[in-house]
C-alpha cells in the first residue's frame, strides 16, 4: 500500500461558482469529502435542490459524500448599502441607529431592534469578517456613536457583529428549527448551529441522536463557547472552530492558541475538529494561494485536525475545482509529515475526558480500551489497515482520536453512518451487509476490504467488532491475516 494517503478531510461549500452537478462531481473527484450549505445565503429551497445533486452524484460515484447544512443563527445585518456601497475610513465617526433601512459611510441601520439597550461603551463593532471595526464612544435614547479603528469598503448588507454576551436572541433560532425541519426530512448528515454558546443551546434542537438523527456540529465562535467548552463537546457530535468571529471576540495574537486547545480537547472526546475560516482566501481569485496560508493549512493538520473547511474560496471563488485540487495536496503532504508518536503521547493524558463514571459511560470505557489497544498492535505488527465495525460511527471516531498510521476503514450497514464517517479522520467508509455473528461480518470485511484494494493477501490487519449482532459495545480486537 502506498504511504501517500491523505487522512484529513476536506469540507467544501457550495455555491453559486459550484452547484451545478458537473462542478460537484468535479470537486468530488479533486478530493471533497463532504459537501456545506451555508443556509445564511439564498432559500431553502434552493439549498434543498443542491442537497439533492449531491446525493446524484455520490450515487453515480458509488462513495459516500456528507451533507451539511450550516444554519444562520441569530445574525445580525446592517441595512443595505446598495451595490456600489461606501467606503469607511479610518478614525471616522459613524452614527449606528436600529432600523432595516438604507445605509450610507455616515449612518448605517442595524437590524437589531435591542441594538441600544445591548451595547455599551467601549463595545467593539464589526462588519462582514471583521475586516471594518469599530469603537463605540457615544450610546443615546436615538442611537449609538462608533469610530471606525480599520476602515474599508462595504457593500451589500453585511453582517454586524455585537459580542456574543450582548444579544438578546437565544440560538436556535425559529428560522433555524425551520430549516432544520426540511433538512431532517431531506435526510441530511450534519447539522452546524451557530452562535453556541451552552450545550444547552445544543440541546434545543431536538433532533433524535446521530445517527438516526443528523450529526450535530456546534461552532464554536463565541467567548461563552470557550468558557464552556467541555460540555459543548459532549453534547455535540463535532465542533467546527470559526476562527473569523473568534478573531473579533478575542484579541488577534489569542486565536491560534484557542484553535490548538479546542482542536485537543474534541480529539481527546473523540470529536471531529473541523478548522475553518479564510484558510486559502486568496484563491476566490487567484489560481494558488499565498505561502502564509499553505503554512496555515499545514499548521491546522499538525495540530490534529479531522477536517479542513473552504468557504468562499468554493462558493464563489473563479475555480473551485482547482482550490479543492490544492487544499488536497496540502493536506497530504502534511499528514506525511504527521508526528503521530508526538501526537499519542499528546492524547494520552487527555483520553480520561472521554471515559466517566456516570451512568452508561461503561461501554466508552470499554471502547476507550480497546481503541487504544488497537493503535499499539497496529503498529506492533505492522498492520496494513485497522478495521472497524461500527453500528454508530462511534468506534470509528474512537480510534481516529490516536492518530494510526494505519487507514481506518469504517464498516456499516447504515448509509447515514457512512456518510458521517465522511468527516472521521483517516477514514474510509464502507458498506456491509448486515450486523452478524463475529465471524460472518469480519469474513465480509475483510473481503470487501480486499476486493476494494484497501488490502492484499497476506496483510497483516487489526479487526475491531462487536461480539454479535447484539453486542452494545466493541468489545472484540483481533489480529488477522487477509486470505
Amino acid at each position: 500500500m502506498p504511504n501517500a494517503i491523505r487522512r484529513t478531510k476536506i469540507l467544501a461549500t457550495v455555491g453559486p461558482a459550484s452547484e451545478s452537478t458537473d462542478v460537484i462531481h468535479e470537486m468530488a473527484l479533486a478530493g471533497m469529502d463532504a459537501v456545506r450549505l451555508n443556509l445564511s445565503h439564498g432559500s431553502v429551497e434552493h439549498a434543498l435542490l443542491i442537497h439533492r445533486r449531491v446525493r446524484e452524484v455520490a450515487h453515480e460515484m458509488g462513495r459516500p459524500i456528507g451533507t451539511l447544512v450550516d444554519l444562520p443563527g441569530p445574525k445580525v445585518r446592517a441595512g443595505t448599502f446598495g451595490v456600489e456601497g461606501a467606503e469607511l475610513a479610518d478614525g471616522q465617526t459613524i452614527r449606528l441607529e436600529p432600523g432595516n433601512g438604507e445605509s450610507s459611510a455616515h449612518v448605517i441601520q442595524v437590524d437589531y431592534e435591542p441594538l441600544l439597550d445591548s451595547v455599551q461603551m467601549g463595545d467593539r463593532i464589526s462588519f462582514g469578517d471583521g475586516g471594518i471595526d469599530c469603537e463605540v464612544i457615544y450610546t443615546g435614547r436615538q442611537h449609538l456613536e462608533a469610530v471606525v479603528i480599520h476602515g474599508g469598503h462595504i457593500s451589500g448588507r453585511p453582517g454586524v457583529h455585537i459580542p456574543a454576551e450582548r444579544l438578546r436572541i437565544n440560538t436556535p433560532t425559529p428560522y433555524d428549527l425551520q430549516i432544520l425541519d426540511a433538512f431532517v426530512d431531506e435526510g441530511v448528515d450534519m447539522v452546524a448551529i451557530s452562535f453556541v454558546r451552552s450545550a444547552h443551546d445544543i440541546r434545543r434542537l431536538g433532533t433524535e441522536p446521530h445517527p438516526r438523527g443528523p450529526l450535530v456540529v456546534a461552532k464554536v465562535e463565541t467567548r461563552a463557547a470557550v468558557e464552556n467548552l467541555a460540555g459543548i463537546i459532549d453534547a455535540s457530535g463535532a465542533v467546527m472552530i470559526a476562527r473569523g468571529d473568534l478573531g473579533i471576540e478575542y484579541a488577534i495574537e489569542e486565536v491560534p492558541h484557542l484553535q490548538k486547545m479546542i482542536t485537543r480537547e474534541c480529539i481527546a472526546r473523540g470529536r471531529p475538529a473541523i478548522t475553518a475560516t479564510q484558510m486559502l482566501e486568496s484563491m476566490v481569485h487567484a489560481p494558488t494561494p499565498t505561502r502564509a496560508e499553505a503554512t496555515d493549512v499545514t499548521n491546522a493538520v499538525f495540530d490534529g485536525s479531522s477536517v479542513v473547511m473552504l468557504s468562499g474560496e468554493t462558493a464563489v471563488g473563479s475555480d473551485p475545482v482547482n482550490v479543492i485540487a490544492t487544499m488536497a495536496r496540502l493536506c497530504e503532504r502534511a499528514d506525511l509529515q504527521f508526528d503521530a508518536a508526538a501526537w499519542a503521547r499528546l492524547v494520552a493524558p487527555l483520553r480520561t475526558a472521554e471515559v466517566g463514571h456516570a451512568h452508561g459511560d461503561d461501554e466508552r470505557a470499554v471502547t476507550d480500551a480497546m481503541t487504544s489497544a488497537a493503535t499499539r498492535v497496529a503498529s506492533s505488527v505492522d498492520a496494513t489497515a485497522i478495521l472497524c465495525l461500527t453500528r454508530s460511527g462511534f468506534t470509528v471516531r474512537a480510534m481516529a482520536r490516536f492518530r494510526p498510521k494505519q487507514p481506518i476503514l469504517g464498516f456499516s450497514p447504515d448509509e447515514r453512518v457512512r456518510q458521517q464517517l465522511s468527516v472521521s479522520w483517516g477514514t474510509t467508509p464502507i458498506e456491509i451487509s448486515r450486523f452478524a455473528d463475529n465471524e460472518v461480518m469480519v469474513k465480509e470485511a475483510l473481503e470487501l476490504a480486499r476486493h476494494g484494494g484497501h488490502v492484499r493477501s497476506g496483510d497483516n490487519v487489526v479487526v475491531l467488532a462487536g461480539t454479535d449482532a447484539a453486542s452494545p459495545t466493541t468489545d472484540v480486537l483481533r489480529v488477522m491475516r487477509v486470505p
